[in-house]
This record gives structure tokens, sequence and C-alpha cells, in this order.
């Protein structure tokens, strides 16, 4: 009999739901774990490290290393090529997607590494893109991507350190926000911004629910900018003694 070459079988009792993102971790027959995404005519799988796609691209982790090694190679002067560029878009979405199936799975540290990827490859288009408006189209989804990442990182430190963690994470990314703001001369649509708004929310949520204060780092800012510099000086004493105390030892048990 020969083997069945349809899905009928994996997408059996996996039903698409519209606005939803549908995911699931399974095991392959090789016995690695793929990602896969339901889709309205079927699924996306997807690998869980490096590429999606699962390829090396002229053996690279990823195309975006690859073309990182381009520059080493021929010099800050690299422009990516029309067909370079066709390719960073097949990456982009490949991560998109990823990142998306990480959020919905609550894989948030997996989905913040995805974003890095994303925010790394938008800043290397911008440094070596010839065609302004193919950038663009890239840095207007710069936020978005930001807002996941950011989001997605908080989530990870409130499940792994607690909420003040998560409100340090959140309080770095508006900052990041801001920085964006500012360089596209945009700083007074800053407060008014939804992504801005939902994170700040975010936070204000993390402090009630856990009756948090000002956390170290806020301390921090706020000495800085009082001039208080001998307050500045203990907490950051205080900051290093606590991110000592969160590294996990790599010890073996019983040392």
């Amino acid at each position: 009999m020969p083997t069945p070459r349809d899905i009928d079988s994996v997408l059996k009792g996996w039903d698409y739901r519209p606005g939803e993102v549908n995911a699931r971790l399974v095991k392959a027959r090789n016995g690695r774990q793929v990602l896969q995404m339901r889709v309205d005519m079927g699924l996306l799988q997807m690998e869980t490290d490096l590429r999606p796609d699962g390829t090396r691209p002229h053996g690279a982790e990823t195309y975006y290393d690859y073309l990182v090694g381009e520059v080493v190679r021929k010099g800050g002067s690299f422009r990516l090529s029309e067909e370079q560029c066709a390719e960073v878009d097949r990456e982009f979405i490949q991560f998109y997607h990823r990142r998306l199936c990480w959020l919905s799975m609550r894989e948030y540290r997996r989905a913040a590494r995805d974003a890095d990827h994303s925010l790394s490859f938008m800043d290397f288009i911008r440094e070596h893109s010839s065609d302004d408006e193919w950038t663009l189209s890239h840095e207007q989804y710069r936020p978005f991507v930001l807002f996941h990442r950011v989001q997605a990182a908080a989530l990870a430190e409130l499940e792994e350190h607690g909420p003040e963690g998560a409100i340090s994470e959140i309080t770095t990314g508006l900052g990041r926000f801001r920085d964006l703001f500012e360089r596209y001369d945009a700083a007074e649509q800053y407060a008014e911004d939804e992504l801005v708004r939902r994170l700040e929310e975010m936070r204000e949520n993390v402090r009630r629910r856990y009756d948090v204060g000002p956390t170290l780092n806020e301390q921090l800012d706020e000495a800085v900018r009082s001039e208080n510099y001998e307050l500045a000086a203990q907490l950051r004493d205080r900051i290093r003694s606590h991110r000592k105390a969160s590294v996990p030892s790599n010890r073996p048990a019983g040392d």
C-alpha cells in the first residue's frame, strides 16, 4: 500500500479558528521537536531553533548572519541587491510566524529571541539598503516588533524572577520606544501611541497585582535626576547584588 501523501491525518481534530494563532509543538519522526501553526488550508511547520525553515543560507545559521559576514568580507560600503532584499523579506516572514506561535504558546523567552533577530535585521537594513522606500516598509513594523519583544521579555521575567524584573523590562522597553519616536522627529506622539499606552498599562497592572512600589532601577533613575549621587551609588550596589543572586549556579548538586 502506498504511503499517504496528504495531511488529512495531521489536520484531523485540529480545526482552523479565524482570528486566532493556533500552534503546537510535536515530535517529528526523527525525534526532534517541530513547531506547527494551523492556517486556513493546512499548516506551517517550523524548526524551533535558528531559521524556521531549517535551511542554512550559504552555510550560515540565518540569512542575517550570512549578510553580516558579507559586510565583514566586503566592507562597510556593502549594499543589498534586489535579490538579497527578496531573501531578507523571506526570513522576516518566517521569524514573524514563529514569533506569533511562541507568544500564543507562552514561550516568552523564545518569542523575545525571535523579536531580537528581527529588530537586529531592521538595523542592518537601515544601514545597508539603498532603497529608502523598501527600508521604510520594514521600519513601519519596528514598533510592533518592539512591542512583542518588550511584552515577551517582561512576561518571562515575571515568571522567572518576579514582578520587579517585569517592571524593569517594560521601563527599559518604553525607553526604546521613546528613542524611536525621537529618531523620527515624532516625540510629541509618544504619549498618545497605542502600543506605548498598552505597555504602560501592563506595567501598572503588574504594580497593582503584586503591590510593587518603585523598583531599584527606577529609584536609581530618580536619584541620578535629583543628583543624589551617594544614594545612586548605594542603589547600584544593591542592583549588582540582586543580579548576582539571580544567576543560577552551574555547579553540580552536592558540591
